[in-house]
């Protein structure tokens, strides 16, 4: 459906490659995607046949409660995660060589069991519908290959005069 390239992530090695976020958006200080945010999550999404796959591994303090990560990061990482796969969906769409800068619109997410501290978190995002300016997403967490939880979300592409609009450069 998309022109997304394949990223060998079975094969991947720790700053092998750059991801989305750093290269689009090197300067973004976002708590979630923020390459320059040194006290945000600074996931880091990659390119698959799909749509966009990331790996984060928790620290210890984002745990809700000792050995369970926080449903506030899970929401983070989904949203952040989210939304970069709707951005390079678009890219890709327009035939652009940069992605539109794009906000969350909405998205829900439905906790399906506790998400286990010590686990490398997958997470991965697939387009369901595009337009013009729009898509929509699907998310989902996985610790050690068991979902923990999913999301579904709607991000826009914004324009000019919104206060979002080139926060990535």
């Amino acid at each position: 459906m998309f022109n997304f390239l394949i990223f060998p992530y079975n094969n991947m090695e720790e700053g092998d490659y750059k991801s989305v976020q750093e290269i689009y958006a090197p300067t973004s200080i976002c708590f979630g995607c923020g390459p320059a945010n040194e006290e945000g999550l600074r996931i880091r999404s990659f390119r698959t046949e799909e749509g966009l796959e990331m790996v984060f591994s928790p620290l210890e303090e984002h745990q809700a409660f000792p050995g369970m990560i926080n449903g506030g990061i899970i929401g983070t990482l989904l949203d952040c995660h989210g939304n970069w796969t709707a951005a390079i969906g678009l890219m890709d769409r327009s035939g652009k060589s940069e992605p539109p800068c794009t906000v969350t619109a909405s998205y829900s997410i439905k906790l399906r069991k506790p998400t286990p501290y010590g686990a490398k978190l997958r997470i991965t995002g697939e387009i369901t519908s595009i337009d013009d300016d729009r898509a929509e997403v699907r998310m989902a967490l996985y610790a050690e290959d068991e979902i923990c939880a999913t999301g579904k979300g709607l991000f826009v592409a914004v324009t000019e005069g919104h206060p979002a609009f080139h926060r990535w450069s």
